[in-house]
């Protein structure tokens, strides 16, 4: 059974980092691809960043381009993702999500649909 746990949300001021912690079970790791993704209250969710653990391609929404950073570490099951210079604008749930096969830029796209699911973590940035 594919299990994806998100942690590492919070409360932090406009201009602060957050790590986001993904940790996953149930799957051979190193095959899949993971991504990020945020829903903000009142809008729909979005892909924010994901990266492929077969081939280490990452994908990058534009308005978190040079702020955020996608990693993976092999040995404990875990992708994080790095929040630099953070404004009210990304305050939302965040999610991880598991899937194979497709392109990292499709996997991104909330329209494609990864089939795996962890529950969210919130991020609340005050100004």
């Amino acid at each position: 059974e594919v299990q994806l746990q998100a942690s590492g949300g919070g409360l932090v001021q406009a201009g602060g980092s957050l790590r986001l912690s993904c940790t996953a079970s149930g799957f051979i790791f190193d095959d899949w691809s993971i991504g990020w993704f945020r829903q903000a209250p009142g809008k729909e969710r979005e892909g924010v960043s994901c990266i492929s653990n077969s081939n280490g391609r990452t994908f990058y929404e534009d308005s978190v381009k040079g702020r955020f950073t996608i990693f993976s570490d092999s040995a404990t099951n875990t992708v994080y993702l790095q929040m630099n210079s953070l404004t009210p604008d990304d305050t939302a749930v965040y999610y991880c999500a598991a899937d194979i096969g497709a392109s990292i830029s499709t996997l991104c796209d909330i329209n494609y649909g990864m089939d795996n699911w962890g529950k969210g973590t919130l991020v609340t940035v005050s100004s």
